[in-house]
Parts: C-alpha cells; structure tokens; sequence
C-alpha cells in the first residue's frame, strides 16, 4: 500500500480567456489528519467597496481546463463528488477565496478526499461567492480560472 502521508500535488492556475490576468498554484499536502490545502492567486476582479470579492472555488471531477465560447471551462464537468452528497458536502466543495486588491491566499485542511484522488481532477476559481445552499453547485457564476491538479 503506498504511504500517503507528505504525498504533494500541484494545481497551477490560469484565467479564461476573459480573465487573462489571473494565476496562481495551489498545493496539496496529504497530512495524517487529512489534505492541507494551500492557494495563492492574483489578478482577481479588484472589488469595490460593498462589492463581493469572495470567489467560490471547488474541485471539479472533468480532467483538462478546456471548454467552448459560452464556458471556457466547460469540460471540468461537475463538482467532484464521489459520496452522492448534496451541494456544500461535496468532496470538491472548498471554502471560497476573498480577494485583496486582486490577490488570494487561503490554507484550509480537509478530510473529504485523499489526494492520489484529486490527482488528474480541475480546481475552478467562480466568479461568484457559493450560496452553500443552491444545487448542485452553489449558484456560483461562471468559471474563470483553472487548474488541473498533477503529482508534484
């Protein structure tokens, strides 16, 4: 059995054609406690004052950051959600990202996936906050940025 403790994977993301700007990686750390999370963008939608600035941000069950012109990211597919669970208890469900002058950085542990199964997944930066409630993904805007997750 292959030992899962310190296994790492890498994410690193680009914006839709829209959103050129935006980048960022995001790292998986397997923990005995579970997957330690870590994500740092920039050149996110700058908010305004009262604006949102909060983006949902979900790993996707499709395997390539490719799409067509009405969804850049449209082969992602759906949230990654093994279990069957309702939307926010999908394994791919993450907290969101609040923006900072265009910049994100957030480091959440979870238990809902190990990472040799996120492996080959998408993680998806939305251009909305997720609702938490909405099915099946959190009336979460559109997707606009991407990365496919590689052994690192």
């Amino acid at each position: 059995m292959m030992q899962t403790e310190n296994v790492m994977a890498a994410a690193q993301i680009r914006g839709s054609g829209s959103y050129p700007q935006i980048q960022g990686t995001a790292l998986f750390r397997q923990t005995p406690k579970g997957v330690l999370v870590t994500i740092e963008v920039s050149g996110l939608p700058d908010s305004k004052k009262c604006d949102s600035g909060i983006f949902a941000l979900h790993i996707h069950e499709g395997e390539h950051c490719t799409g067509n012109e009405k969804d850049a990211f449209a082969d992602t597919g759906g949230h990654y959600n093994p279990g069957d669970c309702p939307h926010p208890y999908h394994a791919g469900d993450l907290p969101p990202l609040w923006e900072n002058h265009g910049y994100a950085y957030m480091s959440v542990l979870t238990d809902r996936f190990h990472v040799g199964e996120v492996i080959g997944k998408t993680l998806i930066i939305h251009s909305a906050p997720d609702d938490f409630k909405t099915q099946p993904s959190g009336d979460a805007g559109m997707k606009i940025a991407c990365g496919t997750i590689r052994f690192r």
